[in-house]
Formats: C-alpha cells, sequence, structure tokens
C-alpha cells in the first residue's frame, strides 16, 4: 500500500497531508532507508518521527472510560454542541481511520465507564447482538432508597422477562438486580434499549441519578482512569465473550 494511504487509513490526516508527512520527514523507515511519497510499504516498515510506533492498523479495538458530559455520536456531527467521545483520543485522529472506529453499543451523555471502539463491523455486531447473551453491568445511584424488601420485587420483575418499559412493544430480556447499599444496585443487562436502565427502575418507582458501566462480558473497566484510553489485547476480547 502506497504509503500516503496507509497514514490516512489509520487518520493521520488527508492524503495531502499524509504527503507533507512524508516530505517533512515526520515519518520514516525503521530501517534509515530513504521514505518517498508513493512508496508501497507495509505498517512494520514505518515509524514516526523519534521512534514512536504507529497506531496499528485494523482490526482495533479499545476501550474508554467515558466520562459524563460526553456524548456518543459521530466525530463531525454537527447537531451536537456537547464534546463527543472521540475527543478523548488523541488528536481526534481515531475519528477519522477507514474502516471507521464505531462505537459499540452507546452510553448517554450522563451515563459514564467502560465504552468501547472498533472498526470491525463484525466484532461490533457480535457484541452488540442480544443473541450472544454478553452481559453489560451497570452500577446505579438512586434518588429514593431502596429497601431490601423492594430490591427482592425489583429483581424478580427485572428477570421474569416480561417486563414491558412505557414506549416498548415488547418485555425486556431478563436481567439481574443487585442492591449495593440504601441508594445503590448493581444492574446487569444483554441488550441495550434506550436509556433502559434508567427506565427500569423507573419502571418499579424509583429514578436513577447517577450510572456507570463497569463491565462488558468478562471485560472490566478495572483502573483505567476517566477520560483515559487503551488499546485491548486478544485476550481482553476472549475476556469479552
Amino acid at each position: 500500500m502506497r504509503v500516503e494511504r496507509l497514514l490516512a487509513n489509520l487518520g493521520y490526516g488527508k492524503r495531502r497531508e499524509c504527503q507533507q508527512m512524508v516530505k517533512k520527514g515526520h515519518v520514516m523507515r525503521k530501517d534509515g532507508g530513504k521514505l518517498k511519497v508513493g512508496d508501497k510499504v507495509a505498517w512494520s516498515d514505518l515509524e514516526l518521527e523519534g521512534g514512536e510506533e504507529l497506531d496499528p492498523p485494523g482490526p482495533l479495538l479499545l476501550a474508554i472510560n467515558k466520562p459524563t458530559g460526553y456524548v456518543v455520536t459521530a466525530p463531525d456531527d454537527e447537531k451536537v454542541s456537547d464534546p463527543v467521545v472521540y475527543d478523548l483520543l488523541p488528536y481526534s485522529r481515531f475519528g477519522r481511520r477507514r474502516p471507521f472506529l464505531s462505537c459499540v453499543g452507546r452510553l448517554d451523555k450522563d451515563t459514564s465507564g467502560l465504552l468501547l471502539l472498533t472498526d470491525d463491523g463484525t466484532l461490533l455486531h457480535r457484541i452488540n447482538s442480544p443473541k450472544r447473551g454478553i452481559w453489560k453491568v451497570y452500577e446505579a445511584t438512586l434518588a429514593d432508597p431502596l429497601s431490601p424488601k423492594a430490591a427482592e420485587a425489583a429483581a424478580k420483575k427485572f428477570a421474569s422477562g416480561t417486563l414491558t418499559l412505557e414506549g416498548d412493544f415488547s418485555p425486556l430480556l431478563p436481567a439481574r438486580l443487585e442492591r449495593t447499599g440504601e441508594r445503590s444496585a448493581r444492574v446487569a443487562i444483554c441488550e441495550g434499549r434506550y436509556h433502559q436502565v434508567r427506565r427500569m427502575f423507573a419502571a418499579v418507582g424509583n429514578k436513577v441519578v447517577g450510572l456507570r458501566r463497569v463491565s462488558v462480558g468478562g471485560l472490566a473497566l478495572g483502573d483505567l482512569p476517566e477520560a483515559e484510553w487503551r488499546f485491548l489485547t486478544p485476550q481482553d476480547l476472549e475476556a469479552v465473550f
């Protein structure tokens, strides 16, 4: 692949911008050989100025610890004035990768926690599909106290497979609820309907005032700092399933 196309696909800029990177020596051959615009290269042949590795080629999977206040949408969505999750990535570069780096599912503006992104459409579908039964676990902070008795009743309702939320036409898949405090609970769901966890608690007479996703499948948010991101390894991906 020509060097300028490879760089453009990795999100370093438009084709002409990437040509300038090559001309100015901001990217070079690892073996010290001369690099010219139009040269056919492999990803493993190149490095950035100063010896920094290029971003890895696809398929790519990474995790962000999304803060509240950030919107999950396309990086160039002109209808959104709020910051978007792509602003958390370096130079918004990952938002320009080809194939496009897409969010796996959505977290609303007021929900924080683990968000995955990938440029692999098949993988995105596998993780999102309710048929895969991949549990997404959330920690919810509630407006009103949740007594043990109320938590038990809510847990039965969530697990029944018969709960139909207002505005929906089909019942939710069974979900899990664990009371973790007077006003806190942990909820696990394996589908991702609009504001699902918030609407589930509304259905049992409570209100979510704080929501954080802590795991997807067996992959936990862990100690990843808020607003930071990291590449995921094959072992991480295996944990998801």
